[in-house]
């Protein structure tokens, strides 16, 4: 395994130089290229390097398979992937919504992809705006939802102090500046709203198994890897806390399969992909902090 170089020695959460090179992991999906897993000792947070910059990382996601910027159904995972779609959306929206019983206020919706949930919210009642860096998605929103969401640097002119909800469906784990998008995140909550973070789990036993083959690094597009841990290090030095943990079961299945197609496994790894996404929810049942991905609900400190 190669040495640290400098850039490797902080930690983009809690600034810890004490460091190590996890693993090394391959774009299984469009390049073959090699990035590094760097873990910070102090806070567990993984991060890939080299990370491509903000005008270098578009080219990672022009593919026709990145799922969440596509509608096809083309080929079984790709089925398989829309069906619990539909479930999983039915119990996203649910929660939300019982987050606030009665009522029905203004969403924040970041990386919406093709518009599936911030829909279900509008039907559901409440105000919603929506950003979506990909164009492409915001086309689609548009024609499938009549549902128009706008480019992410509309973030920057919102006003403060407007929403009751901001979620991120595996989104923070894609943007390059974790302390401001947060700080930005506390600026337009209300006092009493939520903010809804989901991301994947380098803990749960599906990772551990499947170590760099695990899909769920998706280097270089997932630039951090999130442990119950280096989540509430990054919550606490913005001054909010973790209200809950909500496990995404379907998660492990979906990722499990996904990690036996690159390591090429062949038929045998679909039986394999539903036991070890299995063993891994189970284990998850003790304890969710260990499940393939986790939902955090947040609050601002009082």
């Amino acid at each position: 395994m190669p040495a640290l170089t400098p850039n490797h020695t902080q930690c983009p959460i809690c600034k810890s130089n004490q460091v190590h090179l996890a693993l090394q992991c391959k774009d299984f999906s469009l390049t073959n290229e090699n990035f590094n897993i760097v873990q910070c000792d102090q806070c567990q947070l993984q991060f890939t390097f080299p990370v491509p910059s903000k005008s270098q990382i578009a080219p990672y996601y022009n593919f026709p398979d990145y799922i969440s910027h596509s509608d096809t159904k083309d080929g079984w995972m790709n089925h398989l992937y829309h069906r619990v779609r539909q479930h999983t959306l039915l119990d996203k929206t649910n929660w939300v919504q019982s987050l606030f019983t009665g009522h029905k206020g203004n969403l924040l919706e970041l990386g919406a992809g093709t518009g599936a949930f911030a829909n279900s919210m509008i039907q559901k009642g409440w105000n919603v705006t929506a950003l979506e860096p990909d164009a492409a998605s915001r086309i689609r929103a548009l024609a499938n939802y009549q549902v128009e969401l706008l480019p992410i640097e509309t973030l920057h002119e919102l006003p403060a102090k407007k929403y009751d909800v901001i979620t991120l469906w595996h989104v923070l784990e894609h943007v390059h500046d974790l302390h401001e998008y947060m700080q930005i995140f506390k600026k337009l909550l209300k006092q009493n709203g939520r903010l809804i973070i989901a991301v994947p789990n380098y803990t749960s036993f599906d990772a551990q198994f499947y170590k760099q083959y695990w899909a769920a690094y998706d280097v270089p597009r997932h630039l951090y890897h999130f442990s119950p841990t280096s989540m509430q290090s990054l919550v606490e030095n913005n001054e909010m806390q973790i209200v809950q943990y909500k496990p995404m079961w379907f998660d492990s299945f979906y990722i499990s399969l996904l990690s036996e197609k690159y390591k090429k496994s062949g038929s045998f790894g679909l039986l394999r992909a539903f036991v070890i996404g299995g063993i891994s929810n189970l284990l998850a049942l003790k304890n969710k902090k260990k499940t393939s991905s986790i939902i955090y609900e947040i609050k601002l400190v009082n």
